[in-house]
């Protein structure tokens, strides 16, 4: 499918991944009269609304309706908004013979963006990242309780999305086009990644965290371990403005990869942590901090499942208490006398 300039015109976009990050953007682009299909999985598909509502202090609250489709179909544009912990098994809802204009991955991390050029196409792909707090609380159901929806995207897609972009602001989004394709992935990763092993590691929102010394002095070392190696892999990155950017973050805003830990989900360790290990080792940059808040939230989120297993089998056990016969219930308290 050959791209074209659409500023003026409704583009077709499916979205891949139905939580908080692509409901959000789906609600959003239909909000503005683009044509949105949900790719969800296909055990869901009949209980997924024909509506996406949002709920936000910041584009407000509405619903829109959209698409439902288990596969993704020929589309303009493709987000993939799923967590880089489900994208391989993701991408086999995307049929061979799909016409896909362009795609656009929203996961968090760097290597995401080689292993979709290598199926699609170096050209097919154009990197962009997404910030704010989005979460799903009932299927085609979205909060963004943050004050700030932010849309970076490398330069190549200015053509193509410029005028989705434009849509996009009316609705009090930020969105841009970064020039420098590491320095539109690394600077969000270098505060993402501290932010999230920090509040993961800890277990309390990004304000707990800055309220206690030593919870912060170890953020504070994460961001400076990150931003050596993002420069160092090439990207443009200030580190006394990345420091200082926590100072405006809301102090209850909590990371998705909290959130995951918290429910005992696998959290996106590699995608976010990776890329500083690995790249700590290949130019020689010491990360002690990084691989420390790692193994420590790793150990929290196998508490967490325990926690999780343990209540799971409570709840079980008084679910058959419930559901037994009068008569075994009788039987079993005779036998206790």
């Amino acid at each position: 499918m050959q791209r074209a300039s659409v500023h003026n015109g409704r583009m077709r976009h499916a979205i891949l991944g139905s939580g908080g990050v692509g409901g959000v953007l789906g609600a959003s682009l239909a909000k503005v009269g683009e044509a949105v299909t949900m790719v969800v999985r296909a055990s869901g598909l009949a209980q997924f609304p024909g509506e996406l509502q949002l709920e936000s202090p910041l584009v407000g609250n509405f619903s829109a309706p959209v698409e439902k489709l288990a596969l993704v179909p020929s589309t303009d544009v493709l987000w993939i908004a799923v967590k880089a912990t489900q994208l391989e098994s993701a991408l086999s809802s995307v049929p061979g013979a799909a016409q896909i204009g362009a795609v656009v991955p929203l996961q968090n991390g760097i290597d995401h963006v080689a292993r979709l050029r290598e199926r699609f196409g170096d050209d097919r792909v154009i990197a962009a990242t997404i910030a704010g707090e989005m979460e799903r609380i009932a299927p085609g159901r979205m909060v963004h309780p943050s004050p700030f929806l932010m849309l970076n995207v490398a330069s190549s897609g200015r053509e193509l999305l410029g005028g989705v972009a434009e849509k996009l602001d009316t609705l009090h989004w930020s969105c841009r086009f970064v020039d420098d394709e590491a320095t539109l992935l690394w600077i969000k990763l270098v505060f993402l990644g501290p932010f999230a092993l920090a509040t993961s590691a800890a277990g309390v929102p990004i304000g707990g965290v800055l309220n206690d010394a030593h919870w912060r002095q170890q953020l504070e070392n994460c961001v400076r371990e990150f931003c050596a190696v993002g420069m160092a892999e090439g990207a443009q990155i200030n580190v006394d403005k990345v420091l200082a950017a926590f100072s405006i973050v809301p102090k209850e805003m909590r990371s998705s990869m909290q959130k995951d830990v918290d429910r005992g989900n696998p959290p996106e360790l590699e995608a976010i942590g990776g890329p500083v290990v690995r790249g700590g080792e290949r130019h020689g940059i010491p990360v002690p901090v990084t691989r420390g808040l790692m193994e420590a939230v790793q150990a929290r989120t196998q508490e967490e499942r325990k926690t999780s297993l343990n209540r799971r089998k409570e709840i079980n056990a008084i679910d058959e208490r419930i559901s037994e016969p009068p008569d075994r219930t009788m039987n079993r308290r005779r036998k206790r006398i």
